[in-house]
């Protein structure tokens, strides 16, 4: 929200987006942007204006939350066994998208052509965080040649979208990256220990 808005424009901001984050956390990414502007007490021309896609609305929404990652990525840089630093990551990556609803599908593809416009600032962000993780870990030979964070990422989101309606979603999205981390050979499997 830029500083120079008058300050009702400010707080009707603040109040939406608090509204929205209690929205999209009982209701998940398709939270009802018209039940948004009832609770507030604006008109949906408001909400429209602040949050003009879906995706800003999610985007507003996760903004802590993708700080909070971002902030981990860093101090996990440069500690300890560079693969167990960023699969720590991937699997907090994994958790915070299960707990908060809606950060998944913020974090998801939505085909629009990669400019700055319609660029997916909460992905991009995560992806710059974990990149020195990831140089790390194949400057170390822990990851194979090519895999980039946007892969990892893509990986993390689809994992937690397949399982947000599973009786105990985070215990099956943790399965389910295990399995994906360990890949599918028994000798891999037997180590896992989800």
């Amino acid at each position: 929200m830029p500083e120079h808005q008058r300050a009702d424009a400010r707080r009707n901001y603040a109040r939406l987006l608090a509204v929205a984050e209690e929205e999209v956390a009982a209701h998940g990414a398709g939270a009802s942007l018209e039940q948004i502007a009832r609770t507030a007490g604006v008109g949906s021309a408001t909400v429209r204006r602040h949050f003009p896609t879906r995706r800003a609305l999610l985007t507003a929404v996760s903004g802590s939350r993708i700080e909070a990652l971002s902030a981990r990525a860093h101090e996990l840089t440069g500690s300890g066994d560079s693969r167990d630093a960023l699969l720590e990551w991937l699997g907090e990556v994994v958790t915070y998208c299960v707990t908060a609803r809606g950060l998944a599908a913020a974090l998801a593809l939505d085909g629009a052509e990669p400019d700055p416009v319609h660029e997916n600032s909460c992905s991009a962000a995560l992806e710059e965080a974990g990149e020195p993780l990831l140089r790390r870990a194949a400057a170390d030979g822990a990851v194979a040649d090519g895999v980039t964070v946007a892969d990892l990422i893509t990986l993390a989101v689809g994992i937690v979208l397949a399982t947000e309606h599973h009786p105990d979603p985070g215990a099956r999205a943790q399965r389910l990256f295990g399995l994906a981390v360990a890949g599918l050979s028994p000798r891999s499997l037997s180590t896992q220990d989800t």
